[in-house]
């Protein structure tokens, strides 16, 4: 996955991005009933109340402020009881519970919509067919809180709690697994020795890597005609003094441009990712389990389970390496297989 794609991917992941995308999906369908209502032919009348929308979409505003300040309550108390009784380390798999971010971001949706009609309304924006548009759409939009709010009733019952998250890590654990089962070098050539003549490229920052763009890497090594070895893979700890890559070659006269760019293709954080980093569910399960067997705890059994899900995200690893891609089509660019057993 290219460096563009994984920042999309992150992006679309946030709790904010689906709030703002249905908040203006509301405010859109909102605007629309003034804007379309004139173009309808002149049948297309029903008759409503004078006061028959505003009421609704009052109702509707301040039935969802409350659902919505009671929904964001619900999941911060499900992040504070995963931290609390499981790992903080699963707390980023639960902000990114889709179920939970469509149920939050339909309600701001819906409150959003209400308080835009409340306002046209009040202004006399829509005239007689515009209001048989809003009253459309809010009949849309009261089926569809309807259904997102079911959906949230039995959602929310087991959110957060310990089997959930068990679950949850486990997934991640397996999905990363199971990338790395199939390409454990991330599209790279097999490592080989650094030869003694090759530059070190370190990072700027402070972090652990959380994406590395080999592609791009191997597409600027063809280019150039390197060997680029990379010396940390995603979940290493990386400082100003801990080499990303060594680059084999003559760099030219813009090396330093080069080592930037280099190293820009390395996705540095705070904190470490499930994507391509399978060891984070391994340590994340095993906390779980270590929690679960302190004598404050003394819950031998969700240990148990922790040990059937470590069984299962095991399994994804074959027991020969998989036969992938010849080495000329690989990218130049040189990944080591066996990780460091130091986490």
């Amino acid at each position: 996955m290219g460096r563009w794609a994984w920042m999309g991917r992150q992006v679309v992941r946030q709790i904010w991005f689906r709030a703002a995308l249905i908040s203006l999906f509301g405010v859109g369908l909102a605007l629309v009933a003034a804007f379309v209502g004139p173009y309808l032919p002149a049948n297309v009348h029903a008759q409503l109340g004078q006061d028959a929308v505003g009421t609704i979409l009052q109702i509707m505003a301040s039935s969802m402020l409350a659902v919505t300040t009671f929904s964001l309550t619900a999941m911060v108390s499900a992040y504070g009881s995963a931290t609390q009784l499981a790992t903080p380390r699963a707390t980023q798999l639960l902000i990114g519970d889709p179920t939970s971010q469509n149920a939050l971001s339909t309600f701001l949706g819906a409150f959003v919509f209400s308080v835009v009609g409340i306002i046209g309304l009040q202004s006399s924006v829509y005239g007689d067919s515009g209001r048989v548009v809003l009253f459309s759409g809010t009949v849309l939009v009261v089926a569809v809180v309807v259904v997102t709010l079911l959906r949230w009733i039995g959602h929310i019952t087991g959110f957060g709690r310990m089997g959930d998250v068990i679950d949850r890590v486990e997934e991640a654990a397996g999905a990363a697994m199971q990338a790395f089962s199939a390409d454990p070098r991330l599209g790279g050539r097999p490592a080989v020795a650094v030869p003694e003549g090759a530059v070190p490229v370190f990072s700027e920052t402070t972090g652990y890597v959380t994406h590395i763009d080999v592609a791009s890497l191997g597409s600027i090594a063809r280019q150039r005609d390197l060997v680029v070895h990379i010396a940390a893979l995603p979940g290493t700890l990386v400082h100003p003094t801990r080499p990303l890559l060594h680059i084999e070659g003559d760099a030219g006269k813009d090396g330093e441009t080069l080592e930037k760019t280099l190293a820009s293709a390395f996705a540095i954080e705070r904190h470490r990712r499930f994507d391509q980093d399978p060891r984070l569910g391994l340590i994340a399960l095993s906390e779980i389990a270590s929690r679960a067997l302190a004598p404050a705890t003394n819950d031998p059994g969700t240990a148990i389970e922790v040990l059937n899900a470590l069984l299962r995200v095991l399994l994804h690893l074959p027991p020969d390496e998989p036969e992938g891609e010849e080495l000329a089509e690989r990218p130049r660019s040189t990944c080591r297989a066996r990780r460091s057993t130091t986490c």
